[in-house]
């Protein structure tokens, strides 16, 4: 069975590698050394992580003479926001009775 794009996205945001990676590349592009600067792994690691990222379509990988720079393909990530959209409204609307149930017991802690 074919995984469907949602599930590969949500497979590639599940290690706080790549989700470092694609941080950093929102800031901008970024080559596979600059992308590994800020963790202890080596380069392979780091482009085995970036393959990840690749298939699901997160990140790109440029040309620009010997530099391959990668740079973040947001496209996935909307449709997973789009997809978590009714959860969102789920607990949110559900945060001011949370407030006032917080509010009662400091009351009652305080009395």
């Amino acid at each position: 069975m074919k995984d469907d794009q949602l599930s590969i996205t949500f497979a590639a945001l599940a290690d706080p590698t790549r989700r470092a990676i694609l941080s950093r590349l929102a800031e901008g592009e970024a080559t596979v050394t600059e992308l590994a600067a800020p963790h202890a792994m080596s380069l392979p690691s780091v482009s085995r992580h970036l393959k990840v990222l690749e298939r699901a379509g997160l990140v790109v990988k440029g040309r620009s003479a010997q530099w391959r720079p990668c740079r973040l393909e947001a496209a996935p990530l909307a449709e997973a926001d789009a997809w978590m959209a009714p959860y969102r409204e789920f607990f949110e609307a559900r945060l001011p009775r949370l407030e006032q149930q917080l509010a009662k017991l400091r009351a009652q802690e305080e009395s």
